[in-house]
This record gives C-alpha cells, sequence and structure tokens, in this order.
C-alpha cells in the first residue's frame, strides 16, 4: 500500500498509453459530471501515489486503536452489532409508546423519541401559538404525566433511549430521570442520548428559543449533572444530521458538526470542569445520504479528527474521551414522494455505507416518510433493512473491510484537508456563535443546497423518479392514521394535571427555578423539583424566556 511511487508511477503512465487510451478510442466514457453528491469531482482511478502522504500507524491504525480511522472497536460488529434505533413519535403518548412496543417486539433494540413542534419550542399543547401542531411530527410532551404514558412498561434498565429535544433538552431529560426514579430505576443503570445540540439548532434547524449564550449554559448544565450521576448517559449528541438536511455537502456536515462539538468541550472547560470528566459522554448524530463512498469517507475522518483534537489539543488522557461514537439516519431529504417504494433502496445503500463506516446505532427512514409518518408496514421494512445488513449481507463479518481502498483513503484525507479549512475560517471569525451571529453557516448551507438543487434542475444530476425514469401512476400505499381524538384525550390530560396538583408547591417550584437562572448555578436540581410537581415544559420554559430572552436571528441577505 506504501510502496516507493516512482514504480507506480511508470506502470500508472504505461497503463494509460497502452490500456486506457485505446480503451477510449473504441468506448468513450459517459457523458455525465463524475462527481460525489456533495458536487466534489472524482476521478478516474486511484492508486498508491493518493496516498502516499500516509503512514498506516500514524494515520490508519488499526481498529480500536488511535486515532480510531478504523473504529473505535477492535472486533468491530463481530462481537455486537450496532444498535438498531427507529425513530418514532406521533400523536399521544399512548400511540407512541403502543408503537414501541411494537418496534421492540419486532427485534428493535434501542429507543429514539421525536416530540412534536410545540414540544420542541417549549409550550404546551393549549398554547395559542401551537394550534394545529399537536402530534403531527413527534410525541406531544407537556408534563411528567405524559412521560409517564409514553414510558409505561418499557423496560428503561435494559435498553438505550434516544431523544431528539434540544431547547427543552434539560426539562424533557428531566421527566424522563423522574420516570425512572419514580420506578426504583438507579440513575445509574439508565443508558442513552439527549440531543440537547444547540448550537445546530442557529446554524440549521432554527427550533431555538433562547439566545445562544444561556442555551450553551443549559448544555453545559447537562454536561456537568450527567458526569455526577447519570455516568452512562450521553447529556449532548453534536448533530450533523439537520445540518446535512438543510443543504449542506458532506465536509460541511463534517466540519460544522466537530466544530461545534469543540465549542461543546471549551464551554464545559471554562466552567471548570475536566476534559476526561465529560468527554467519554458527547457522542455524535450524522447523516447517512446517497454518495456511498463519500459517507464512508466521511465518518472515517470525523473519528481521526475527533480523536487528534482531544488527545493532541486538549490533553485528553482517558481513551474513551478520544473516541467519536456516533449514531446515524439515513437521508430523509434523500426521500422522494414519486415512486416511494424506490425509496426503500435509497435507504438499504444509506444503511450500508452507514455501517461500513462503523455507526454506532442506526435508524432506517421508512418509504412513506415524504408522504407521512411511518406506517407499521413501511417502518417495519426499515426495520428490516437493517436487520438484512447485519444478518446476511456479510459486511459485519470483518473489521473496516473498506479499509486500505484506495478510493476510500483517499476521500478520507480529502475530507480532513477540506474540514480543517473550514476550521480556520471559523476561528478567524471568532469562534462558532460569532460565525452564526454573522450568518457564516447559514449561507454556506443556503450556496450549497443551491447549487445542488440546479444540478437536479439543468439534468447534470439524475434523481430516479423526479427527473429521471418518472411514471405517472397513483400512489398506492397504506399510511399512517392517528387517533382523531388524540388532541382532546391530551388536552384534558393536561387540564387535570393542572387541577389536581398542588398548586402551591408548583409555583414555588417555578419561582426557584427562576431565582437559580438568574444566578449562575445548575439549573438540573431545579428542574427536577418542577418536573416532580408537576409542572408543564410551558409553564417552565416560560421562567427560562422571561430570564433568557428569546433569540431573534439576524437576516443575512
Amino acid at each position: 500500500m506504501f510502496e516507493p511511487k516512482e514504480p507506480i508511477q511508470a506502470a500508472q503512465k504505461d497503463w494509460e498509453q497502452h490500456c486506457l487510451w485505446p480503451s477510449l478510442q473504441r468506448a468513450p466514457e459517459r457523458d455525465v459530471r463524475f462527481m460525489t453528491t456533495s458536487s466534489a469531482p472524482i476521478e478516474r482511478l486511484y492508486t498508491p501515489l493518493d496516498l502516499q502522504a500516509n503512514e498506516y500507524l500514524r494515520d490508519i491504525a488499526h481498529p480500536g486503536e488511535y486515532p480510531y480511522t478504523r473504529g473505535v472497536h477492535p472486533t468491530g460488529y463481530r462481537g455486537k452489532v450496532w444498535t438498531m434505533r427507529m425513530f418514532a413519535g406521533f400523536g399521544t403518548a399512548e400511540e407512541t409508546n403502543a408503537r414501541f412496543r411494537y418496534l421492540l417486539g419486532q427485534g428493535q433494540t434501542g429507543l429514539s423519541i421525536a416530540f412534536d413542534m410545540p414540544t420542541l419550542y417549549g409550550r404546551d399543547s393549549d398554547h395559542p401559538l401551537v394550534e394545529g401542531e399537536f402530534g403531527k411530527c413527534g410525541v406531544a410532551i407537556s408534563s411528567l404525566a405524559d412521560m409517564e404514558l409514553l414510558l409505561a412498561d418499557l423496560p428503561l434498565d435494559q435498553v438505550s433511549t434516544s431523544m431528539t429535544i434540544n431547547s427543552p433538552a434539560a426539562i424533557i431529560w428531566a421527566m424522563y430521570l423522574v420516570v425512572a426514579e419514580q420506578r426504583g430505576i438507579p440513575w445509574t443503570k439508565l443508558r442513552g442520548t439527549t440531543q440537547n445540540d444547540i448550537l445546530k439548532e442557529y446554524i440549521a434547524q432554527n427550533e431555538y428559543i433562547f439566545p445562544p449564550e444561556p442555551s450553551m449554559r443549559l448544555v453545559v448544565d447537562t454536561l456537568e449533572f450527567g458526569s455526577q450521576h447519570v455516568p452512562q448517559w450521553n447529556p449532548v449528541s453534536v448533530s450533523g444530521y439537520h445540518i446535512r438536511e438543510a443543504g449542506s455537502t458532506a465536509v460541511q456536515e463534517l466540519a460544522f458538526t466537530l466544530a461545534d462539538g469543540r465549542a461543546y468541550v471549551e464551554a464545559c472547560l471554562e466552567r471548570g470542569m475536566k476534559i476526561d470528566d465529560f468527554a467519554p459522554r458527547i457522542s455524535f448524530f450524522f447523516n447517512a445520504h446517497n454518495d456511498f463512498f463519500e459517507e464512508i469517507a466521511k465518518y472515517r475522518a470525523a473519528r481521526r479528527i475527533w480523536a487528534r483534537l482531544m488527545r493532541e489539543t486538549y490533553g485528553a488522557k482517558n481513551e474513551r474521551s478520544w473516541w467519536l461514537r456516533f449514531h446515524s439516519q439515513t437521508a430523509g431529504c434523500s426521500l422522494t414522494a414519486q415512486q416511494p417504494e424506490v425509496n426503500i433502496v435509497r435507504t438499504a445503500i444509506q444503511a450500508l455505507a452507514a455501517v461500513l463506516g462503523g455507526t454506532q446505532s442506526l435508524h432506517t427512514n421508512s418509504m412513506d416518510e415524504a408522504l407521512a409518518l411511518p406506517s407499521e408496514k413501511a417502518v417495519t421494512i426499515a426495520l428490516r433493512t437493517q436487520q438484512v445488513i447485519a444478518s446476511e449481507s456479510g459486511v459485519a463479518n470483518t473489521v473496516d473491510p473498506l479499509g486500505g481502498s484506495y478510493f476510500v483513503e483517499a476521500l478520507t484525507d480529502q475530507m480532513e484537508r477540506e474540514a480543517n479549512v473550514y476550521f480556520k475560517a471559523i476561528h478567524d471569525q471568532g469562534g462558532v456563535i460569532a460565525a452564526i451571529r454573522n450568518g457564516f453557516f447559514q449561507q454556506e448551507i443556503a450556496d450549497a443546497a443551491y447549487r445542488y438543487q440546479m444540478e437536479i434542475d439543468r439534468g447534470q444530476r439524475e434523481v430516479v423518479a423526479v427527473n429521471a425514469y418518472k411514471v405517472a401512476e397513483p400512489i398506492a400505499i397504506p399510511l399512517l392514521a392517528m387517533d382523531p381524538e388524540g388532541e382532546r384525550k391530551q388536552l384534558e390530560r393536561l387540564n387535570r394535571v393542572r387541577r389536581e396538583r398542588d398548586s402551591e408547591v408548583a409555583q414555588q417550584r417555578l419561582a426557584e427555578l427562576r431565582a437559580v437562572a438568574e444566578g449562575s448555578a445548575n439549573t438540573m436540581p431545579a428542574i427536577l423539583n418542577c418536573v416532580r410537581a408537576y409542572c408543564t415544559v410551558g409553564e417552565m420554559c416560560d421562567v427560562l424566556r422571561e430570564v433568557f430572552g428569546v433569540y431573534q436571528e439576524t437576516v443575512v441577505v
């Protein structure tokens, strides 16, 4: 792999003259742009000449060894396959609980909770600003009573749970902890992840509430509290997924995500925490898009960059601090409403890339998600896709089977180089929050999304069923139907909670939360006490809105 380059250069020149050019004269290459999903050009051939800057032990190494290019575990999936964690949530807590129990019965090995838009924005289900949004993109959670129903009969001490929540993450996590507390399950036995990545909300998804600085305080509060009381929980999952869904390139997803991760590390260090006390519990969440090899290279580069950053820049001594562990989800933005069954094929390719890239857990999107929330049939096919990859494809039989591929290793190096260019640009602007405020991230993503769409519109990029291989057939797949009485039941429960709780205690706990928020102490103990008193999500977020303020994004023209 790393033999002297002169003989290879001579052999390649001879190949071009005597093999390649005669072949091109007989049969020219296709008249298309050979490029990645991110529009990066792809060369005809990759050889050891593209890898001469690499040293195997320094840059690639063995699986389970620094810098973890080939994975963080020495046995890969030979010991344990990735966690199959299907993202689910809709309507009432009861409906989503039934879906979770169904998925566990079908062989899912982890839970992943989607919350509806009112919950994501810290509003109760009856707030006038959220009328019509109940349960449409996730489950509605307004109080501990909802969380109790959502988690009813689920083995919290046996499965890991992921919760996709950001601005109110500390509050929703506190509800999960209190439910475990009610059941007598020690927090030390709980495993899971709260997304809690507020920086990417300002960059891409826009589901923020408070300004960046107090929002960062809440993230650090959860990391500090988790390191002390919930040692197996990942309090933050730094999420490139939504950056990619907004239209970024693979390199932008990689660079912006790791820049956000670094910002959380520095905020924890400023708090006075020690790097090895919290770094092992920072996890990541990446997109698995269409370009098979580009995605694999992205994951490999991410591990290498993060390991070097943790060990060489921040001086972490614990090996687990060097690990970049990540969940992946197939690309929702790649799904088409046209010919939705074709999405099964897209998802299988994307999932295979995530597995060959070394993911720790995986969600596979359902074929109908461009049309509605997944039906039972569609979500079962999506789960079966993972199970076929794990059990029948053979890719889990050896560790990092694409390691040493000239193409993959060259793409990995290219990803790292281009990400470093972005790291410098972000640093030169004063860091992540400064770059958010001046619109740098937003403009970069918008430009990439526009370029990608123009390539489709001009026919430079084919999308099956959209601008190629189109058919005029009606869509004939079953779609999910939610309980039409769900919203009424949710509002009745919310009103009952307010009526039956001890209102004096609830108001006292909210006043205590206000006092803590106005100071500098960790907010988690006060939030937990509010949750135990059945204060609602909206009530707690309103207290924090009054103390912290509400963020308004500067429009970048």
